[in-house]
């Protein structure tokens, strides 16, 4: 979405799982890249057109940005903005950029992330640790996720089975097999979820899941340059990227 809220909350949260899916898959298609922190962007501009298309429902936006207090670190509100259109949004996510981002001056080569085995415990939950670093990663560098508490790849039956079919390939790989397959089509998020879950083959993935063997993870071929290394035990030491991208 690049910045989420507004009419988001309208046309996708009420539109059911058809625009849930639909959403997801569009900007994943388009690129995280060319999305994240940005505001405009062509899945927004499809919800403000949805706009124009229900004057007759007065529509009036009350958006808050909420940042850590540079004294004490409690979370605070930073700015209130209200309007009936694109203009409040815009603004809100101007501040936003500046509260919520922490931009880096060069990508980083390696990048560690330890997933909580009491929240993360599928690769559906834990590749946040993949696309929310991937901006960041230089290219040719390496990620790596520490995942002991990971035993599975969907939250359910049906979207474990895709993953599993697909892997988290390319874009490119992913688009054909999304005309390929009946099945994929049906679930645009799972395919959006294969498209986030990959380095588009720019850096490598070290996963270490403590719950799959090396066959289920390898078969994957999770971003092409996927190494495998198993967890036993819970690791002492926590290494977590801030960066929000």
């Amino acid at each position: 979405m690049g910045m989420a809220n507004y009419n988001k909350n309208m046309f996708v949260g009420v539109g059911g799982a058809a625009a849930i899916h639909l959403s997801h898959h569009i900007g994943a298609v388009y690129g995280m890249e060319r999305m994240m922190g940005i505001a405009w962007n062509p899945l927004r501009a499809i919800l403000e057109e949805a706009s124009k298309q229900t004057t007759r429902l007065p529509l009036l936006y009350v958006l808050t940005v909420v940042g850590r207090d540079d004294a004490s670190g409690d979370l605070v509100t930073r700015g209130l903005f209200v309007g009936d259109g694109y203009t409040a949004f815009a603004k809100a996510a101007d501040l936003s950029l500046k509260v919520n981002f922490s931009l880096l001056e060069e990508a980083m080569d390696k990048v560690v992330v330890y997933l909580d085995p009491e929240k993360f415990r599928s690769t559906w939950l834990g590749n946040k640790a993949i696309y929310r670093t991937r901006m960041a990663i230089a290219d040719g560098g390496e990620l790596i996720i520490l995942a002991p508490g990971v035993h599975r790849f969907g939250e359910d039956d049906e979207i474990d089975a895709l993953i599993r079919e697909f892997g988290y390939r390319t874009t490119p790989e992913t688009m054909e097999n999304l005309k390929q397959s009946y099945n994929l089509r049906q679930n645009l998020s799972a395919a959006a979820h294969l498209i986030h879950g990959s380095s588009e083959g720019r850096f490598k993935i070290t996963y270490c899941p403590g719950g799959l063997t090396q066959d289920e993870v390898g078969s994957l071929t999770l971003a092409l340059t996927l190494t495998f290394t198993r967890t036993r035990t819970r690791t002492r030491t926590r290494t977590r990227t801030r960066t929000r991208t």
